[in-house]
């Protein structure tokens, strides 16, 4: 169901299948480039301070993480056989987020979450963005890194539609929503290669809430 803080077909889909299906058999493929890839990995690096536990949603084979020891690093994606190949992992759960948007950790277990190219693909992102709130400890913080490639009929029809700077401020839209604070924008692109455009957001330290409706 739409969420009412957005337009009634922002989040519909070409292919409305379930996802399960779509997401069957592994894609073993990387969404940036290699380029791309190394400025993202450089930005984690400035993010996820060592010994952190780390959230990595709507996790794949890769998680672009760079040569830092951390506490845990919970993988949760569509394809089992995606998360069994990534070395990086903790633990690993395959989960639906467009089904079930809560999410199988317990409250303040995470100190940074990522969401690295795939944040176009939720269709209930302020459901997912408030548990997130929870799992997060006070003063955790979220990282979502956009590009331009996607799998183009299960991205929602506002990332179809809009601008690079038009989605940067969707993002952060949804985090505004969530009872996200502190929310902030930057675009890390490399010059020649694809572009890499990051939103950041913290849980506020008394939890992640709603703000009121004026």
């Amino acid at each position: 169901m739409p969420d009412p803080a957005f337009p009634d077909r922002f989040f519909e889909r070409e292919d409305e299948a379930p996802d399960s299906v779509f997401y069957r058999e592994p894609r073993f493929v990387a969404h940036i480039d290699d380029d791309t890839i190394a400025a993202l990995t450089a930005y984690y690096r400035e993010f996820l301070p060592a010994g952190s536990r780390v959230l990595d949603l709507m996790s794949s084979w890769i998680s672009h993480l760079p040569e830092i020891d951390y506490a845990r690093v919970a993988g949760l994606g569509m394809n089992g056989r995606e998360l069994a190949a990534n070395p990086r992992l903790t633990d690993r759960t395959v989960h639906d987020l467009n089904v079930d948007p809560k999410l199988p950790y317990s409250d303040g277990a995470f100190d940074r979450a990522l969401i690295a190219v795939s944040i176009q693909y939720l269709v209930r992102p302020l459901d997912v963005f408030r548990d997130l709130g929870r799992v997060l400890s006070p003063g955790g913080r979220v990282a979502i890194s956009m590009s331009h490639r996607c799998f183009p009929t299960k991205a929602i029809m506002a990332f179809r539609a809009l601008g690079p700077s038009d989605r940067v401020r969707l993002v952060s839209t949804y985090l505004h929503h969530a009872g996200f604070v502190d929310i902030a924008s930057e675009d890390r692109s490399p010059a020649a290669a694809d572009p890499l455009w990051i939103v950041v957001g913290t849980r506020a330290e008394s939890g992640s809430k709603p703000p009121p409706t004026d």
